[in-house]
């Protein structure tokens, strides 16, 4: 696995053994990063990674211009591991680990009331709790006006076309995987540039 683009373009990233997640495909984290960039016109501010496992998805909006970003994974040796490619990536300045669950980190003030831009949510694959996540993600201090929700899951799951105020914005199915994007109703999505 390595990062696809950006200031930290080709450096592999190690991945956490044993967990139940499975590290995102290049290919479809391609995918992700076209739709964000397509947005957003680019990736800045604050990024949020839930369910973080090895960081990639993180590393690589860090790599692309994010100014900082938190990682939130519970299994120990992943928060190691975390570290250990943000320093290999020279990204270790512009971003925080934290060792929690999801769902504590979003009760918490952990956080200290910071707003993120993007939001990553890349749970274990079938994880039943993902739309309650979702809801109690909506329903945060940390989402703003112009927030973006990432959620990368199974085609078996089945997510709702709205969490509070976050409304899905455009679902792709790569494979086995599937990626929606929830935000706010106005946003508007620009056609991938292939596609102009």
């Amino acid at each position: 696995m390595r990062v696809i683009t950006g200031s930290a373009k080709g450096h592999h990233l190690k991945a956490p053994k044993g967990l139940r997640t499975r590290p995102m495909l290049e290919k479809v984290r391609a995918s992700l990063f076209s739709l964000l960039e397509g947005l957003l016109g680019g990736i800045s501010g604050t990024v949020l990674d839930l369910y973080a496992g090895s960081g990639s998805l993180g590393i690589e909006a860090l790599s692309r211009g994010a100014e900082w970003a938190d990682f939130v994974e519970v299994n120990a040796g992943a928060c190691r591991i975390i570290r250990e490619n943000l320093e290999h990536t020279r990204l270790a300045e512009r971003g925080h680990v934290f060792q929690t669950r999801v769902h504590t980190f979003l009760r918490s003030e952990m956080h200290q009331g910071k707003k993120y831009d993007i939001i990553f949510v890349d749970p274990p694959y079938a994880d039943p709790s993902l739309g309650e996540t979702l809801r109690q993600l909506a329903d945060s201090p940390l989402v703003h006006g112009a927030t973006l929700v990432a959620v990368h899951h199974g085609v078996p799951v089945e997510l709702a076309e709205a969490y509070g105020p976050l409304h899905l914005l455009e679902r792709r199915r790569l494979g086995d995987s599937v990626l929606s994007i929830y935000g706010m109703p106005d946003w508007e999505i620009l056609p991938e540039p292939d596609a102009l």
